[in-house]
């Protein structure tokens, strides 16, 4: 090899050694702004309204509904895990992000493309400065072409930055739609099992006041009573009546949503889905941890997060579109008359960088205005996310404390008035108290035994609606990156 030609050889390579060696990522590299208010104090400490709830300050628990130790409804949950429509969406919706990733990391590098043809032709002569007509000829036309292309200024990696941000924001509302047919399925679960406990208390005083009313007949008829009084205890058992289609309809649609849920018909849930007649209770007070646990746990607050990390990578790949692109390429190919192929006069060859460089105008410097007021809107949807949590939440609290002291008053109100209705009946049935007594005493108890059966569900549900508004159950192993620190920060 001459000096001439090693010194060729290297002037050729030194753009790509120079290239290679001051590759920048443009734009800001991504961290949690400080100003968020994830950060704020108002979303550290205890969460506003646990004080006045029956809770702990425990770390909520990944499998939460196991905390109702029903074996049943654990099963129903797995069930719903495997088969439920919505997840199989989320599913998918996650896989096409994992393409769109994969697709994002494989641009740049080394790309190649070759081409080969042939035909019959008549060439214009005067193409090539010539004043006769060429001949009809054979032509064919071959050849390779190989380029790398350089990343100089981070155009190609703040892409892949942003497709992994939104993989994992797309992930983060897979984790969401999970929580929420968890839920779903527990307030199903809850719904049915406490229309039918209403029901079987419905029933149960239509049975007490029927009593009533055939021992009014029998003192109607022993002539230490009247028919009046018959009338209105008939009246009070219709009433009653009444009630009992309401709760058989609520049973119903509870289990037709359960079904929904786990993909089956109504009369394919397990047998002990469709008899549960008692709510499930929890074997603890609800565990709800801090602020900060909160909003690293709830999947919302990770996707929007996520998002705001893509949105500011995109603000590099709009800076980086103002600079030149630099590829390295070499090329081989045969073109001529067919039977002159691989000739050393078809043959042609050539090696060397290329630099494409669109000056900044068509409104470029406006996307990245653009790039950086959509990373702006992202900070705010975030911190609206946080906002939504933690007033979610603390609702979910007051909620759920204000239900739990009505129940526990109801309580008090029922037991009091089957002491009542006991007394009054038996001071009724000795003739020393009047019929519209017993009949008061007896409709007062039938209704507060309701009211407490109510109560005691709501208070269920409310539970319910307090676990997905913590944000556990999507985690199924271990916990997640916090916000903040699930992206790649530079």
């Amino acid at each position: 090899m001459t000096r001439r030609r090693l010194l060729w050889r290297t002037f050729a390579l030194a753009p790509l050694t120079l290239a290679v060696g001051a590759c920048i990522n443009l734009g800001p590299n991504y961290k949690l702004p400080q100003d968020a208010l994830v950060n704020a104090p108002l979303a550290q400490g205890p969460i506003a309204g646990a004080d006045k709830a029956p809770v702990s300050q425990a770390a909520v628990p990944n499998d939460w509904w196991r905390l109702y130790d029903d074996p049943e409804l654990d099963q129903l949950v797995q069930d719903a895990l495997k088969s439920n429509t919505s997840l199989r969406v989320a599913a998918a919706n996650l896989a096409r992000s994992r393409d769109a990733y994969d697709i994002a990391n494989a641009q740049g590098g080394f790309s190649g493309s070759a081409t080969a043809g042939f035909q019959r032709a008549q060439e214009s002569a005067e193409q090539y400065l010539l004043f006769s007509k060429l001949p009809v000829e054979n032509l064919g036309d071959g050849g390779i072409n190989v380029s790398y292309e350089i990343d100089l200024f981070g155009k190609l990696r703040r892409g892949v930055e942003s497709a992994e941000a939104e993989d994992e924001a797309v992930l983060a509302a897979a984790d969401l739609a999970r929580i929420n047919v968890v839920a779903d399925v527990v307030q199903a679960y809850v719904e049915s099992c406490s229309a039918a406990e209403e029901l079987a208390i419905a029933q149960e005083s239509l049975k007490l006041q029927q009593q009533r009313v055939t021992l009014t007949k029998r003192l109607r008829d022993a002539g230490r009573g009247n028919q009046p009084d018959v009338t209105r205890g008939v009246t009070q058992v219709q009433t009653l009546a009444a009630d009992i289609p309401r709760f058989e309809g609520r049973r119903r649609i509870a289990q037709y949503q359960l079904a929904m849920l786990l993909a089956r018909a109504p009369a394919d849930l397990p047998p002990a889905a469709l008899s549960c007649n008692r709510l499930p209770k929890l074997r603890q007070p609800i565990p709800v941890g801090d602020g900060a646990a909160l909003l690293r746990r709830r999947p919302d607050v990770r996707e929007a997060e996520r998002q705001l990390a893509s949105a500011t990578a995109k603000i590099g790949v709009a800076i980086a579109d103002m600079y030149p692109s630099i590829s390295i390429g070499a090329s081989v190919g045969t073109v001529g008359i067919a039977s002159d192929l691989f000739s050393p006069t078809t043959n042609s060859w050539s090696f060397g960088p290329l630099i494409n460089w669109t000056f900044p105008a068509n409104g470029q410097r406006a996307r990245v205005r653009a790039a950086e007021a959509a990373t702006n809107g992202a900070l705010a949807h975030f911190d609206g996310v946080v906002l939504n949590a933690l007033r979610e939440t603390q609702s979910s609290l007051a909620t759920y404390a204000a239900d739990d002291q009505r129940a526990d008053a109801l309580r008090t109100a029922y037991a009091s008035a089957k002491q009542s209705a006991d007394e009054t009946h038996r001071l009724y049935s000795a003739g020393r108290e009047s019929f519209i007594s017993d009949l008061d005493a007896t409709r007062t108890l039938t209704s507060a035994h309701s009211q407490v059966a109510a109560a005691e569900g709501q208070v269920a549900l409310d539970q319910v609606k307090l676990f997905l508004a913590l944000g556990g159950g999507w985690e199924p192993d271990q916990e997640k990156p916090a916000a903040g620190q699930a992206g790649h920060s530079e």
